[in-house]
């Protein structure tokens, strides 16, 4: 299905997610929560995909999350130019083994080409690079040290994208992921955080979504 048919839907983890990306988005775009973590947005966003008489253009999975302060400051956006599930795979005294080369199947799904393309042209000062998937937020030096040596270009962390990137590509819709930054990736310090800009930042870009060309 190409990216430029039908309505538009867009996945959040919770409410106030969702809340700012209605704010700002416009008629053509569906907006639905789809819970926390990995697995329930894969479910979630697959009975939405299955049970759904729209022909979506393609799902985004939108919210705030952790940036890579190098790439990308708190209060800024990053567009997912990829989806990895960072921490799906299996320990070993030398180093971490992704789930793809233990041979059990895939930790990345590329975002849609086309999307991409509307989506950075709509919003060219959102950093685009590797969108992290996680099941438990990093929160220590050695953690995010860990994370920059093996995925150097990631951009963000969430906790969701991986998952709508699974649902979609069975389902054969278009993928993209759209994060607002809350905080640093880093040793977790809940003082630092700032959600509400996350999510002043994210229903601005969302006023974006809804006017993505046909």
């Amino acid at each position: 299905m190409p990216a430029g048919a039908g309505r538009l839907l867009v996945v959040t983890a919770v409410d106030a997610e969702r809340d700012a990306v209605v704010a700002g988005a416009g008629e053509l775009v569906d907006v639905a929560v789809i819970g926390v973590g990995p697995a329930s947005a894969a479910a979630a966003t697959a009975r939405l995909l299955a049970t759904t008489d729209t022909r979506y253009r393609a799902v985004i999975s939108a919210g705030i999350g952790g940036g890579f302060s190098e790439h990308v400051g708190v209060g800024g956006l990053a567009l997912a130019t990829r989806s990895i599930a960072a921490d799906l795979g299996a320990e070993s005294p030398e180093r971490f083994l992704p789930l793809d080369e233990l041979g059990f199947g895939t930790v990345r799904y590329e975002a849609d080409a086309d999307l991409m393309r509307r989506l950075t042209d709509a919003l060219p000062d959102a950093a685009a690079g590797t969108v992290l998937t996680v099941s438990t937020t990093t929160g220590t030096a050695a953690g995010t040290a860990a994370l920059r040596d093996r995925y150097p270009d990631a951009v963000a962390e969430g906790m969701e994208g991986f998952g709508v990137a699974t649902a979609a590509a069975q389902a054969g819709v278009p993928f993209g992921e759209l994060r607002a930054i809350s905080n640093a990736v880093g040793p977790r310090d809940r003082a630092g955080w700032r959600i509400g800009d996350a999510l002043a930042a994210l229903t601005r870009a969302s006023a974006a979504l809804g006017k993505l060309e046909a």
